[in-house]
């Protein structure tokens, strides 16, 4: 691609996933603004401030992430280097992206099994046994439900969760499967992002994952606004 540019989201799956990932990194942005704000009012008008403040923006800044990952394969916004590549002809360009897009769906597939393997004994559910490619779930292994993170307190209208994940007993501050959760569903986005990008090369209606000639349109664009072009 020689810009970057987002691919127009085709089918339901496709639109759903584009408005909840661009919503979701709405929200997490607001969230975080509106808690450091409120967090500096507290602390230098009132002397107080959210103890739970750090820990919740640090948690939604990871989820920030997370979302941006696959966000950024949408928008061809990965830095990526093209130097070589863009002296082959076309067809071999294609090759070469196509091999890329494999290599990089067989990446996420690997993190998608290192993220689930670690989210979920904290959702009390088993892991994947293999070390490379998932032979099956664990028969024996640790629920870790009952694991809090250190400051944010639990919801009240949460309370229904210690049922099922902490035998009846109360949390007292949020548990860690629940934050954890953007783990594997973040991963999932990304290698739903990246099997979107390959289909894309592979029906040429794109040239690759990366925004090629960013300088270059750059200087263009510069130069068609002091109109030297």
């Amino acid at each position: 691609m020689s810009s970057t540019t987002q691919a127009t989201p085709k089918g339901f799956i496709g639109r759903w996933v584009n408005s909840f990932e661009e919503n979701g990194i709405a929200v997490i942005l607001g969230l975080m603004t509106l808690i450091t704000f409120v967090n500096v009012v507290l602390r230098y008008g009132f002397d107080g401030g959210l103890i739970w403040g750090l820990e919740a923006t640090a948690i939604l800044f990871a989820w920030l992430v997370l979302f941006g990952m696959s966000y950024c394969v949408k928008v061809t916004a990965h830095l990526g280097v093209d130097a070589l590549i863009t002296y082959f002809p076309p067809k071999v360009r294609r090759t070469i992206a196509l091999l890329v897009g494999a290599i990089c769906i067989a990446y996420a597939l690997l993190l998608m099994k290192g993220a689930w393997d670690y989210w979920a004994n904290f959702a009390n559910l088993p892991g994947t046994e293999g070390r490379w490619f998932p032979e099956g779930f664990q028969e024996k292994f640790l629920a870790k439900a009952w694991y809090e993170v250190e400051d944010i307190p639990f919801p009240e209208f949460l309370r229904f969760l210690e049922v099922s994940m902490n035998e009846g007993e109360a949390y007292e501050k949020l548990p860690r499967f629940i934050p954890y959760t953007i783990l594997p569903f973040g991963v999932a986005l990304f290698l739903f992002r990246l099997v979107q990008a390959t289909v894309r090369v592979y029906k040429g209606t794109a040239d690759g994952f990366i925004a090629s000639h960013e300088v270059e349109d750059e200087l263009d664009e510069l130069a068609r606004e002091r109109g030297e072009k």
